[in-house]
């Protein structure tokens, strides 16, 4: 096995990346969909019952979810008493920081713990790759755990989430996700897949816990500066880590291998253009985040916003425009819906169906 190579720059990234890309689309002649047929019955091994498998622990995560706000979330946050609109919102950051908590420490666990060098030496990935490879049962349980998590979050995200100003590109990401993470098993590139998922998972973890403090620093109507002080401070580790994460280890990491090192370790690799097109619409989307994260900061610094706020959330920017009437509407009686959870989108609760 070579020896580790140092990180490149973003210069390296370009010009190897895009040469690689350059030559690749010239010497595919042939390229098409017959090609891209017959390269999915030669090198793609994904069984239906490693699809079922996943449908139905999908199903799971759906149904534990819903046990779980209604048993736990929920009835936590009405004992807090929280105000009714982070109370309606509580149990969805709730429930996305245990899961993420779980998937980060796991990933930590496969990249640190184990002989998988990946982290250290991404260019690894790809070493020793083979068509239809054993995948090892650690990774293929991180794999389960993600596939199915993710095909639970497009149905949750239309359905269960808050509806907010990125939430479809928040269905188009967790599309993209499903896409390469099933792709990725079935043409047993499991190895880009850990480092993949790991490098984003950190940053969902922080953005849920920083949510869960801004829900909590107002309840029982008292202000708790703790929750106020954590959740700045989860504010500003969450926009610093964002770039390193996934604009900074990501490109440089995981790009670099797939578009550079790919082709120098399996030449004629399967998919090599689908797959860096799927990476570097995810790259996109994460640069489109990074626009919010910018946004709030700005806000800040300019006296807009005087406290940390979701700035993706419909009610946090009507809350600003309607505060005289909401102080006159304090007494009026709360919905019902809302107190049940249901959609925010405007300052109308919305009841979601399927």
């Amino acid at each position: 096995m070579p020896p580790p190579e140092p990180m490149p720059g973003y210069g390296q990234l370009l010009r190897r990346g895009y040469g690689s890309l350059a030559a690749a689309v010239r010497g595919c002649g042939d390229c098409g969909w017959e090609l891209s047929r017959r390269t999915w019955a030669e090198n793609a091994h994904l069984g239906w019952g490693e699809v079922l498998l996943c449908g139905l622990c999908a199903l799971a995560w759906t149904a534990l979810r819903r046990a779980a706000a209604r048993r736990l979330f929920r009835p936590f946050g009405e004992w807090c008493n929280l105000q009714p609109k982070d109370a309606a919102k509580m149990p969805e950051s709730a429930w996305k920081l245990l899961f993420y908590t779980l998937s980060w420490s796991y990933g930590i666990y496969l990249l640190f713990f184990t002989d998988y060098p990946f982290f250290y030496d991404p260019p690894s990935v790809f070493y020793g790759w083979k068509k239809g490879m054993d995948v090892p049962t650690d990774i293929a349980i991180a794999y389960l755990l993600q596939c199915s998590f993710y095909g639970h979050s497009i149905y949750a995200t239309a359905y269960m989430d808050t509806w907010r100003k990125d939430s479809v590109v928040m269905l188009l990401h967790h599309v993209v996700t499903l896409t390469l993470i099933a792709f990725s098993y079935a043409f047993r590139y499991h190895n880009v897949g850990i480092l993949v998922l790991f490098l984003h998972d950190v940053n969902d973890v922080q953005l849920e816990f920083t949510k869960l403090n801004v829900y909590f620093k107002h309840r029982g109507g008292v202000y708790h500066r703790l929750n106020d002080v954590i959740s700045n401070i989860g504010c500003l580790t969450f926009s610093v880590s964002w770039f390193w994460f996934r604009l900074y280890w990501f490109p440089l990491k995981v790009l670099y291998a797939t578009c550079y090192s790919s082709l120098q370790s399996v030449p004629n690799i399967p998919f090599y253009f689908f797959f860096n097109a799927l990476l570097l619409i995810l790259t996109l989307m994460n640069i489109y985040w990074f626009l919010y994260i910018v946004l709030f900061v700005a806000k800040v610094l300019m006296g807009q916003m005087q406290e940390v706020n979701d700035v993706r959330e419909y009610d946090v920017e009507d809350s600003k425009k309607t505060t005289t009437v909401k102080k006159k509407e304090a007494g009026l009686q709360l919905p019902s819906a809302l107190k049940e959870g249901m959609h925010l989108k405007n300052g109308l609760v919305k009841d979601k169906r399927l």
